[in-house]
């Protein structure tokens, strides 16, 4: 399918992202599993990062997680969550306290409820500027999930696609914003490796 065509049942995205069916379900109805999974996009593979929230939710026994809970959650026991095994990341305690902060972020400023980053996001600078205020997203990762929220849940205020630079781009295949299936995955994960070679190939240059 086109990039920027989304199956929808009952209004829910149907995502194809980390190709495990339970774990891209709790992305197409979860707000915050979608945050958190953004958040574990970091020296790690997209599809594992992706599909962190699922196991996350899975081990804490709920079918959907809450900002609230996790922000309230004993560090040591969430630590122990991250680490499993298997572990949810790579870095599973620094993740473990990134997560914390970023849900305590958000009940501190939308009231424990993701998607009041972007649900009343007047423009795409705004969108841009509030995502890229939770802890550990950086300029990339803000960008990034601004163009995951339009091309695949459908969040798209004016401007949105400059708000994202070139993750914007209809047909692009640079991110996880443009995986929606096993090839869009390979086509991406080819592209950022082109990338980095190219970019070693500067640095050995200079």
């Amino acid at each position: 399918m086109p990039i920027t065509d989304v199956v929808q049942t009952a209004g829910v995205p149907q995502i194809r992202i980390a190709q495990d069916p339970d774990a891209d379900d709790l992305l197409g109805r979860d707000p915050l599993a979608l945050v958190l999974r953004m958040l574990l996009d970091q020296q790690f593979p997209m599809e594992r990062a992706f599909a962190g929230p699922a196991l996350i939710a899975e081990r804490l026994g709920v079918g959907q997680l809450s900002a609230a809970a996790l922000a309230e959650a004993d560090p040591a026991q969430l630590k122990a969550v991250f680490t499993g095994p298997p572990a949810v990341h790579r870095y599973p305690g620094s993740m473990a306290e990134r997560t914390q902060a970023v849900c305590r972020l958000l009940v501190e400023r939308y009231d424990g409820h993701p998607e009041g980053l972007w649900s009343d996001a007047p423009d795409g600078a705004t969108l841009l500027r509030r995502v890229g205020e939770l802890p550990g997203f950086g300029a990339q990762k803000a960008k990034i999930l601004v163009a995951l929220l339009g091309k695949q849940y459908g969040v798209t205020p004016p401007g949105w696609r400059e708000a994202a630079g070139d993750y914007g781009d209809d047909g692009a295949r640079r991110s996880v914003a443009d995986v929606t299936d096993p090839v869009s995955l390979g086509e991406v994960r080819a592209f950022k490796q082109q990338a980095k070679a190219a970019a070693k190939a500067a640095r050995d240059q200079a």
